[in-house]
């Protein structure tokens, strides 16, 4: 079989990107937690690489990207990667190998996932997180996966998603919100972030892997893929300066946490877009997300809602509006795979955008709520009191990141 080796290289680069945006969402939660939390939170993410891998291998993979042309899940056809050999091609590019296709929508399950557990940080125990990992990627990413980039049921009507603004952050988003509605507040706030540098640290290397997550997207190199690559960088550059803005208005300093969350929340939600987007529309976007964003963890503020490294409003208010823009800016100008969105008469996809958006988030939410009710049958969800006073990197796992605590 000729491959493509342009392709195949660049693929593997920017499976390598995503693979290293887990360890930097470890590094950028640990800086956000307490110093006493700081193994069991970058562990979740670390778990998740491993556990996610060993269960992509079995069934996941044939459960995302096997038939089920108009279903919510493919079928098992390629389970233990059966029949997925060294000819064999993605149905995405007849030049890449289904190897590197595989592994890098494998990067994707590996870290979803991965992202809730901001929202619950420094309260679950192990066991329920192993199990809430298991049920969430067969109840919700395995599905949506399917259903918009497998041929499955929203790609039928028309759904678009380049990098994962509903597959990604918009279920993990809300499945956070499920999780800090359930599990409720912290019994013991500890004084966060214990360091600063590090989240820096997490926020570059996340960075720097989005753009294997948005370029390499469009599976190929072509006049798209460097398209996708700026509108990311661009987007990142405008929200992370609004934000910065807004707090320094609103808060009286300019705040180095501020610039970096901020430049998170533009990544989250130029991601459903960045293939389908001129530049100025990611101009726009980023904008639009630093505010709206922002505000969002405002609110959560306001309601006193736990959730403790603002998944939600980072993350799941940004993959939601970053789909709404979708919508609205899209063109196939820009991308000719893509769609005309609302500006350019595409009214037909801007309302199967908003639906998409809709059906994800109430499901991905109800889904997590009745997921952590089952589970809180089998093992309890919240860890004791006295076991959070103390910390869970001591309690749950008998290792500690400083001495002297």
């Amino acid at each position: 079989m000729n491959f493509n080796a342009a392709d195949t290289g660049f693929m593997l680069i920017a499976t390598s990107l995503v693979m290293l945006m887990t360890p930097g969402l470890a590094f950028f939660y640990g800086g956000l937690v307490g110093r006493k939390n700081v193994l069991t939170i970058m562990m979740q993410s670390f778990v998740s690489l491993c556990y996610t891998t060993v269960i992509w291998y079995i069934c996941g993979y044939s459960l995302c990207f096997s038939g089920g042309e108009g279903a919510i899940y493919g079928n098992l056809d390629k389970v233990f990667f059966m029949g997925v050999n060294l000819n064999s091609v993605s149905s995405a590019n007849p030049g890449l190998p289904e190897f590197v296709f595989a592994s890098y929508q494998m990067m994707f399950a590996i870290i979803t996932p991965a992202l809730i557990t901001g929202a619950f940080a420094n309260r679950v125990t192990f066991k329920a997180y192993m199990l809430f990992l298991t049920a969430w990627l067969f109840g919700v990413y395995f599905p949506f996966t399917h259903m918009v980039w497998g041929n499955g049921l929203l790609a039928k009507y028309g759904v678009l998603d380049f990098a994962g603004g509903i597959v990604v952050h918009n279920t993990a988003g809300m499945a956070a919100l499920a999780s800090v509605l359930y599990v409720g507040t912290r019994r013991q706030k500890e004084p966060i972030p214990h360091s600063i540098p590090l989240v820096a640290l997490g926020t570059g290397l996340l960075w720097f892997g989005w753009y294997g997550f948005n370029a390499g997207s469009e599976l190929k190199v072509d006049a798209v893929t460097a398209q996708a690559f700026l509108n990311t960088d661009v987007a990142a550059s405008f929200a992370g300066l609004v934000w910065l803005i807004i707090a320094w208005a609103h808060e009286g300093k300019p705040k180095f946490l501020g610039l970096l969350t901020g430049s998170v929340a533009g990544l989250a939600t130029i991601t459903p877009a960045a293939g389908f987007v001129s530049l100025k529309s990611a101009v726009i976007i980023g904008t639009v997300s630093g505010i709206v964003c922002y505000l969002a963890v405002m609110l959560k503020n306001k309601l006193a809602l736990d959730d403790a490294l603002d998944v939600w409003g980072v993350h799941g208010v940004g993959g939601m509006i970053g789909v709404v823009m979708l919508g609205i800016f899209a063109e196939k100008a820009v991308n000719p795979g893509g769609a005309d969105g609302l500006l350019a008469g595409g009214t037909g996809f801007f309302t199967a955008e908003l639906g998409a958006i809709v059906f994800s988030s109430i499901y991905a939410f109800v889904f997590t709520y009745v997921m952590l009710l089952l589970i809180d049958k089998v093992t309890p969800v919240k860890v004791e009191a006295g076991a959070e006073e103390k910390g869970l990197d001591d309690t749950l796992h008998g290792e500690q990141a400083y001495e002297g605590l």
